[in-house]
């Protein structure tokens, strides 16, 4: 599908997990791309087809040069919440449709009721939005697949144990991959305009499981040592903030015993899920040991 005298889709968050790869899609697709970038510097891992802006969420006029003409905005936010209803107004004011990257803090499963900061956040930018009343289409991805790239690649990479909390907790991760295709087909595709969708991985797999599956992609054993919750956030001190880790531990814990939740939205919406083993399959040189 290429487009001809479309309107660009501008895409915050554009040197993020999510929104990098959301910039390849809208180019393949034949749409002009705009990149929202805090430093000029970061243009530098971007495609030269794609134009780049520099602005920042924190200071809503930055914004501007980038919002005129524009048609789309994928939305992340990465920023405190005190600027987010004066954003929120100018992308209404400006393009017809936003896609926002939210989190499933609607899902009823105790995995995501637990305590969580950024879901309060992304409820209240859902709520702006709806106030504003752009065309807006929701994404509730749940857990990442490359989560596990900063969680356990360092271990695997050292040929050491992933020592870990809660092993038996049970998770679906959802490809990023998969998260952008969405993302970029909502923010072009009529059919999926307005859309509200929590996105899974196809399989409910334990933690610890997960890291068997690493092992597998590289055939080799990856030893799991279960931690204890006190333990981990004694490792976690000075690499993750307090809250974060506190969040983590409650949804594993209550995740325990239990099957993750489980939708059929991706594989709905573009015919076929990525499992998290082919997740791993295809990163597997990320975990990789160095040759001795």
């Amino acid at each position: 599908m290429h487009f001809t005298n479309t309107p660009a889709v501008l895409v915050t968050g554009a040197t993020g997990r999510i929104g990098r790869l959301i910039v390849d899609r809208l180019l393949d697709a034949g749409l002009p791309v705009r990149a929202l970038v805090r430093r000029p510097d970061a243009a530098a891992t971007l495609p030269a087809r794609a134009e780049v802006f520099t602005g920042d969420l924190t200071e809503p006029e930055s914004l501007d040069p980038a919002l005129t003409d524009a048609g789309a905005v994928f939305l992340v936010w990465t920023a405190p919440p005190d600027s987010a209803a004066a954003v929120v107004a100018r992308l209404a004011a400006r393009v017809r449709r936003v896609v926002l990257l939210s989190s499933p803090h609607r899902t009823p499963h105790p995995f995501f009721q637990q305590p969580n900061p950024m879901a309060d956040l992304h409820a209240h930018i859902e709520r702006l939005i709806a106030a504003a009343g752009p065309e807006a289409t929701v994404l509730r991805p749940g857990m990442l697949a490359s989560n596990a790239l900063a969680w356990w690649a360092p271990a695997i990479r050292a040929g050491q144990a992933v020592r870990w909390p809660y092993g038996t907790a049970e998770t679906a991760p959802v490809d990023d991959r998969d998260v952008a295709d969405v993302a970029a087909r909502a923010l072009y595709d009529p059919d999926l305009a307005g859309g509200d969708h929590v996105l899974t991985g196809p399989e409910s797999m334990t933690q610890a499981a997960q890291v068997r599956a690493v092992g597998e992609a590289l055939g080799l054993p990856v030893p799991f040592e279960e931690i204890t919750p006190e333990e981990f956030r004694r490792v976690s001190e000075g690499s993750a903030p307090g809250a974060v880790v506190d969040m983590l531990l409650g949804a594993w814990n209550a995740a325990v015993g239990r099957p993750a939740h489980v939708t059929t939205a991706v594989a709905d919406l573009l015919g076929e899920a990525r499992t998290f083993r082919r997740w791993a399959a295809d990163h597997a040189a990320a975990f990789r040991p160095a040759a001795s």
